[in-house]
């Protein structure tokens, strides 16, 4: 086989890798989006079943002046759970789990908030990654612009027949 030949056939084979690299973490990325969104949902029932949203709880500083208490400084209120029994249980499951868990109120919705912030990273990293790697393959030059479809037909055909 010719040397510029061999070239190529490395070349199309390091650009068909990228190709494999980008589509799994695009892939990925859909996937996380999918969790991320359960997890949202997740959130949205929990802040319904507390009655509250974001909007509705007081401010650090109502929260402040309104519940100070003699021997005590503040009294903490969760942005989520609200005036909410904290010790309340609710069931959950875990991701990759098939198993429903009785746990309390205010653990349910941490435990969803920490996956949240989790995901949310990774989604950022795995969108860079993609980034990264579709200006990669851009940069090695699109085939089509390089190569005529006759000579990439005879180079399945070649392929082809060595099998």
């Amino acid at each position: 086989m010719d040397g510029n030949m061999k070239a190529f056939q490395e070349r199309l084979m390091a650009l068909e890798t990228e190709g494999e690299q980008l589509l799994l973490s695009r892939h990925q990325v859909v996937e996380n989006d999918r969790l991320r969104n359960g997890i949202r949902e997740a959130l949205t029932a929990l802040r319904k079943r507390a009655r509250t949203t974001k909007t509705s709880l007081p401010s650090p500083f109502e929260s402040i002046m309104k519940d100070i208490v003699p021997g005590l400084m503040v009294k903490e209120v969760c942005t989520m759970c609200g005036d909410h029994d904290l010790e309340e249980r609710t069931w959950m499951t875990f991701p990759g789990a098939d198993v429903f868990v009785r746990v309390p109120f205010h653990a349910a919705h941490t435990i969803l908030e920490t996956d949240q912030e989790r995901l949310d990273y990774e989604a950022k990293k795995l969108q860079s990654y993609v980034k990264e790697k579709s200006l990669l393959i851009s940069e090695q030059g699109a085939l089509s612009d390089k190569i005529g479809p006759n000579v990439l037909r005879s180079l399945v055909t070649l392929t082809d027949k060595s099998k």
